[in-house]
């Protein structure tokens, strides 16, 4: 008989990884349930973590607490900074992973916990007394009780393989699917919805040839995602790039007709911003070419995953297509792309916490709740196993806004719009992207993270070593000065305007293409300074570089960030009759009775809402 819990978690993906280690580190008694001990924190899809916006995410759970930026480090092949051309907001970390050595890790970090119990099952239902959770049901029989549940289910519940005009059941690529879950969450009064996800064919990195294809390599200077003692990378493995063409479309085009994407089968959305190749080029037909990224699966493998040529296809059109691609002639396929389809529960049907509203103390996290990708999943695992810890300890629920975190803006905008195909994370969802930026994920979260026991004391030492380097550096710029025989030979090469009179260092770092390191060739004070800080925290230089060169725009963020937090510190009332106010809209009353949202700030961002509804609602509440 396995005893009580205080959360159990269901599902080792990415999002049950983080809920159950949060929640353990945190002091809760954690049980791990998984239909396979072997597939803890499997990369179904792309062996990555990060990109664009999600590397940002990465960078948030480590700074929390959380394990996706240590494991993700320890297991990388590959680190690239993407969108170094842009400016600051933009930066995303991304790392190429070893497959393998990813759910190693993972496992590995779990076990060194002595809080985490694990068990092999599956999750057939949830047990309730009235509008409670008190465990769960398994398939074998058995019943574990806990005072909280977290379902993070991926794509199992009631997955259905499609691959050409075949289908059936599996949660991925030889695993069985979940069922009986969503039965027993729809029979409690859940709504419940089908989503789609695709993954491409892998193939032997042996029959390829690489001179046909770019080569992609990783940075000079590799970084790393934790602000921990990871290692960054020593050694790299390289990355290629390659094209479709005008052949590799006609081959495609010969296969719609068995495709389930094109002849009814698949019903459900799929990721818009991860389209399949059959997709793409049915979408985009004045394209005469798309991008195909050939990845390395890990250190020790042959096996090769080919991003960007995600599909659905009969096995024998992918082939014939795959091989009129540059460098694929002699392809040989270790395994056919797929599409999935798998049920979700609308996320409109959670608070902030991702507490169900029906349910108390039942938790959804990750793909359930209609997101794509690791990095989403993982913030909502890491949330709702803090949540979960602090709603069974009778402690105050942890929330963070839209101005504090990226996970803030996914959390808001999938409990606030809900979403009808997988929702990914772009920078352009955050209205605050210069403030959050991947460099300082640290300072914005270490301090919550350690305020309520996940973060450890030496992460927010670390930080707070950051901040006064940072700032010493930032005022011995302001001081410095830079006389025209010193800094005009350096501005003419930049073909940047000289300078007339003496001006202060930081003047300088404000123009376009000068750089800390333009500043340090000139000047020996600042030189002196910089080799200090460097030997002892590198990221404190990039950081005052970022504060003085974008001052005025982060300064401005944040006077709008403070402005919209007033909206978001008038609480409304949850039990509200809307119907009952009789100046709202129509549309305005439905939207706002289901969503109920929990401040006026949220109020204003639910779908159909107009100012004018949100003028009545102050007037409501007196304000």
């Amino acid at each position: 008989m396995l005893e009580k819990y205080d959360v159990i978690v269901v599902g080792a993906g990415h999002a049950g990884c983080e809920a159950a280690n949060a929640a353990a580190r945190m002091g809760s008694k954690v049980l791990l349930v998984t239909m396979n001990m072997n597939t803890i924190a499997q990369m179904s899809c792309n062996p990555a973590m990060g990109g664009v916006a999600k590397g940002q995410i990465v960078r948030e759970i480590d700074a929390l607490g959380g394990g996706s930026g240590i494991v993700s480090d320890k297991s990388a092949i590959q680190f690239r900074m993407l969108n170094r051309s842009k400016g600051p907001a933009m930066w995303s970390p991304r790392t190429q992973n070893d497959r393998v050595l990813f759910s190693l890790e993972w496992r590995y970090l779990l076990e060194q916990n002595k809080n985490v119990d694990f068990w092999q099952d599956m999750c057939v239902g949830i047990l309730t007394e009235g509008n409670k959770v008190v465990g769960v049901q398994l398939a074998m029989g058995t019943k574990v009780y806990g005072k909280a549940v977290v379902l993070t289910n991926g794509t199992f519940l009631n997955g259905l393989i499609h691959l050409g005009e075949k289908q059936y059941g599996g949660g991925r690529a030889g695993e069985k699917a979940a069922v009986g879950l969503t039965e027993s969450l729809i029979e409690l009064g859940f709504e419940a919805g089908r989503m789609k996800t695709g993954t491409p064919p892998r193939v032997d990195g042996r029959s390829l040839d690489y001179s046909k294809m770019e080569v992609q390599l990783g940075d000079e200077n590799p970084s790393k995602f934790s602000y921990g003692s990871t290692p960054a990378l020593a050694k790299q493995l390289p990355c290629h790039i390659t094209y479709t063409n005008d052949r590799t479309h006609e081959l495609l085009r010969t296969g719609f007709d068995r495709s389930p994407m094109f002849n009814g089968a698949i019903k459900s959305s799929g990721p818009r911003y991860c389209p399949s190749i059959e997709d793409k080029i049915s979408r985009f037909a004045d394209r005469d070419r798309h991008q195909i990224f050939v990845e390395p699966e890990g250190w020790n493998t042959v096996e090769i995953y080919v991003n960007g040529f995600s599909t659905s296809l009969p096995e024998d059109v992918q082939n014939l297509a795959l091989k009129s691609i540059p460098g694929f002639e002699n392809a040989k396929m270790f395994r056919p792309g797929y599409a999935i389809e798998y049920d979700y529960f609308p996320p409109t049907q959670l608070s902030h916490t991702l507490e169900t509203k029906l349910i108390d103390n039942l938790f959804f996290a990750g793909q359930i709740n209609g997101t794509t990708g690791y990095e989403e999943a993982a913030c909502q695992g890491l949330m709702a196993g803090i949540n979960a810890h602090q709603k069974v300890h009778e402690k105050d629920p942890f929330i963070l806004t839209r101005s504090e975190a990226y996970i803030g803006v996914l959390i808001d905008d999938l409990i606030t719009k809900g979403t009808n195909e997988p929702y990914r994370m772009f920078t352009s969802r955050a209205e605050f992207r210069i403030l959050l930026r991947q460099d300082n994920a640290d300072e914005r979260l270490t301090p919550l993270g350690y305020s309520i026991g996940l973060a450890d004391e030496s992460a927010l030492e670390k930080v707070e070593s950051k901040k006064e380097n940072t700032r010493a550096l930032k005022n011995k710029l302001k001081e410095v000065g830079i006389t025209p025989a010193q800094a005009n030979d350096m501005l003419l090469q930049k073909e940047s305007a000289p300078i007339s009179q003496q001006v202060k260092a930081a003047s300088l770092i404000t123009r376009p293409h000068i750089t800390l390191e333009d500043l340090v060739g000139i000047s020996e004070p600042i030189k002196e300074l910089v080799e200090e800080i460097n030997a002892v925290d590198p990221l404190a230089l990039e950081q005052a570089e970022i504060l003085l060169k974008y001052e005025g725009y982060i300064e401005r963020e944040e006077e709008q960030a403070q402005k919209l937090q007033r909206l978001e510190d008038l609480k409304i009332n949850p039990e509200l009759d809307y119907r009952q106010i009789k100046s709202l809209s129509i549309e305005a009353k439905e939207k706002l009775s289901k969503i109920k949202p929990a401040t006026i700030g949220q109020a204003a961002r639910v779908s159909g809402v107009s100012p004018s509804d949100i003028s009545v609602l102050l007037i409501h509440l007196g304000r």
